[in-house]
């Protein structure tokens, strides 16, 4: 059961019934298990990452469970503003090792941690980022499909070519993408005018990241703002269950 919230139709436009879920949104590095929900939630995920460089976002942090409670992993990307997210250069390569190293050091005692190592040494000890996006896209990427089982196609926003800016921008996006269904996070409801995607005959819906179940988790007190590598190291093969899986359970059955 996918939850999000549809916005009402308008009396004035009548809208496609939805047949493609589209969702947009910008990179980040290894991002909590709400990103990948909303992955599982559409047909397809369009990484936007051919906007500003935000500096002290999620874009090129995240944060891990530690006996001293969630702390930073941070990638050091300079302190530059006029750039997109796809044009930041990763600096001094040291970075991934000693991200590995505090990984390691906090979850080689989680039950599946051994069951991920190879996936992620080949990611930060077997090759060289040079770039931001494309790190993190792979990141997602494989996670999503060869951890997770997610079979949502990924696309890039540079392959569309939208036009305007901020809002015409995003959805010029969806338009050509060929959305019928756009699934926005709420964090989205301070810009969007949902009238914009009546009149392109696209069904605005938000999506709904409350009520996640709490899992076995390293370090109390749990926290679900950590990066989806605790919920993989914590509950392995069950990882997809407190993602979107327990939605179904939680639904009321039909007689």
């Amino acid at each position: 059961m996918t939850v999000f919230s549809l916005v009402p139709k308008s009396a004035r436009t009548a809208l496609a019934v939805p047949s493609k879920k589209v969702a947009i949104l910008q990179s980040n590095y290894i991002p909590w298990k709400g990103t990948f929900d909303l992955i599982h939630d559409v047909d397809l995920f369009v990484f936007h990452d051919d906007l500003q460089y935000t500096k002290g976002d999620w874009r090129n942090r995240n944060r891990i469970k530690t006996p001293r409670g969630a702390e930073w992993l941070t990638i050091p990307v300079g302190t530059r503003e006029d750039r997109l997210i796809c044009e930041v250069e990763i600096g001094d390569p040291s970075w991934a090792a000693r991200h590995w190293r505090r990984i390691e050091q906090n979850y080689r005692t989680a039950p599946f941690f051994q069951r991920y190592v190879s996936f992620f040494e080949e990611i930060y000890l077997g090759r060289v980022w040079e770039n931001l996006s494309q790190l993190n896209q792979h990141l997602i990427r494989g996670i999503a499909t060869e951890l997770l089982g997610i079979s949502t196609e990924f696309g890039d926003s540079r392959e569309y070519r939208p036009e305007g800016r901020k809002l015409d921008r995003l959805v010029d996006l969806v338009r050509k993408t060929g959305a019928s269904l756009y699934v926005s996070g709420p964090a989205a409801r301070s810009y969007i005018v949902p009238e914009r995607f009546e009149e392109i005959g696209v069904q605005l819906a938000w999506k709904d990241y409350s009520g996640y179940p709490e899992y076995p988790q390293l370090f109390p007190p749990f926290t679900h703002q950590v990066s989806i590598l605790d919920l993989l190291f914590q509950t392995g093969p069950e990882a997809p269950h407190y993602i979107w899986g327990w939605r179904r359970e939680a639904a009321p059955q039909s007689s």
